[in-house]
């Protein structure tokens, strides 16, 4: 976590930007990632030669070349602020768009990369303020990228791209990726998925994936996020350098296009949050997708995607819209029955409606399967979130309690000692057959006991005798009050 003293030189970052003009708080977080890119950069060469002045051996892995000092952020931090301005606008700049042919993800998106800062008296108030920010390890940098993120949602726009930070890692917790697993979010945006996978790892399998092949596969292999919006994919490229991984595949795609069916059965772990608050055309819809299940739905070819994704064994994370649980069309009915019966339904979580307030109040729930290829539902695990530890209205305060460790830790006995709770719990299971008696309704509700307290009922003349006796207790009492009051004015 960032210190209040970090949160106020970030803030102050921001204010930079926005007394100077550049209110759209997406393009805002776009400069900061090619300015952070840049200092990012400088720390690179700095390493190489500090390496090379250790050894003696010749400079590698120099991101600039020895003779160009002026494109260094040490370098121009100190020059006035108008050659500033000329020498990042007219070298810098330049300079990382031309960096594209090398293999580094990030360095692809720089090409479109442009300095929107419009003078020199802001640039230099922003890269002030940048360096002012201590930097100095792996999970500090991402604490910071993560906070700066946090504020395009708090900004009240573009919070479409961001998933409670706490709900992702519920998702991961109870997914446990391990360093074999080749992770994907086919609608990566940020890649807040992405990052708390490599958050788990680094916490639960550091020493296998700090050497060797685990090293390799980790920074090379493990990780994929698609996106169709360049922005956003700069942003996300950033947030897992900062993060630590040197070579991620995030990639511009339309995941759900025609034109990108090429990795089928390649992932071992879904986990996403993609879009679903609309159609799309029919036509430019892959046709394998559409063989699965035959609609224009986003919210149920994202899920068929993810079926075609994984491969068998598996598992995948994903949020849905509360429709996906129990809407009546052919394509709904057959895309959960293809979930029960031809795959391995683990588990539905269902989010209280004000998850994603204040950028939606849609109903949410979280579907855990594993794809087999040839069934294997037993019983499906359902669990009802009534509090995610903040308020439900716009404002999302804290509170003193959340459900998230009771969820994480009752996922665990979900084969076990949770078949044994009564439908009335928070929790329970539901075997695979009711389920498909039930037209494969996958809504917590359709499950659900209600608990009805016991109400005493009485004979007619039971209550007439206690009415009678509280009669003649009252008659009592006022003939003993008017006797005190007679007493008293004597």
């Amino acid at each position: 976590m960032i210190t209040g003293e970090q949160k106020r030189k970030v803030d102050a970052v921001w204010d930079a930007f926005w007394t100077g003009g550049i209110s759209n708080p997406l393009e805002v977080m776009e400069q900061i990632t090619y300015l952070l890119f840049i200092r990012g950069l400088d720390d690179e060469q700095a390493n190489a030669l500090n390496k090379a002045n250790l050894t003696g051996r010749p400079i590698e892995g120099n991101p600039f070349p020895v003779d160009r000092d002026e494109l260094r952020w040490s370098v121009f931090k100190n020059l006035a602020p108008a050659e500033m301005f000329r020498v990042v606008d007219e070298e810098v700049f330049p300079f990382i768009k031309s960096m594209r042919d090398e293999e580094s993800t990030f360095s692809h998106f720089m090409k479109d990369a442009r300095l929107a800062i419009p003078n020199a008296a802001m640039l230099a108030r922003v890269v002030d303020r940048l360096d002012e920010l201590e930097m100095r390890d792996l999970d500090t940098k991402g604490d910071i990228y993560e906070y700066m993120l946090a504020k395009i949602a708090a900004a009240g726009q573009n919070g479409q791209f961001r998933t409670p930070r706490h709900i992702i890692k519920l998702m991961v917790d109870m997914m446990a990726p391990t360093p074999q697993d080749v992770i994907v979010d086919p609608a990566s945006g940020t890649c807040g998925f992405l990052v708390a996978a490599t958050e788990y790892m680094r916490e639960h399998h550091r020493a296998e994936i700090n050497s060797g092949a685990g090293f390799d596969h980790f920074h090379n292999r493990m990780f994929h996020g698609f996106d169709f919006d360049n922005t956003m994919l700069r942003i996300g490229s950033m947030n897992m350098l900062l993060h630590g991984v040197e070579n991620p595949d995030i990639r511009y795609r339309d995941s759900l296009a025609e034109a990108n069916t090429g990795d089928a059965d390649t992932y071992s772990l879904v986990l996403a949050n993609p879009p679903f608050s609309g159609s799309l055309d029919y036509e430019s819809t892959a046709k394998d997708l559409q063989a699965i299940v035959k609609t224009k739905k986003t919210e149920l070819l994202f899920v068929a995607l993810f079926l075609r994704l994984l491969k068998p064994g598996g598992r995948a994370a994903v949020i849905v819209p509360d429709g996906v649980l129990f809407g009546s069309t052919r394509a709904h009915k057959e895309l959960r029955r293809m979930l029960v019966d031809d795959h391995k339904l683990d588990a539905v979580v269902k989010l209280p409606s004000g998850v994603f307030k204040p950028y939606a109040g849609v109903s949410t729930a979280i579907l855990f399967f594993t794809k087999t290829n040839s069934g294997g539902t037993d019983h499906v695990w359902f669990y009802d979130v009534a509090s995610d530890g903040f308020s439900l209205d716009d404002k999302r305060q804290p509170l003193d309690t959340t459900d998230l460790p009771d969820v994480l830790e009752r996922w665990a006995h979900r084969d076990g000692i949770e078949r044994d709770r009564a439908r009335t719990e928070q929790s329970f299971t539901v075997p695979r057959q009711e389920i498909a008696d039930n037209d494969y309704d996958l809504s917590l509700n359709r499950y659900k006991e209600i608990v009805h307290e016991e109400v005493e009922h009485r004979s007619p003349e039971e209550i007439l005798d206690e009415l009678d006796q509280l009669e003649t207790e009252i008659q009592q009492g006022l003939v003993e009050l008017r006797q005190m009051l007679a007493e008293g004015t004597r």
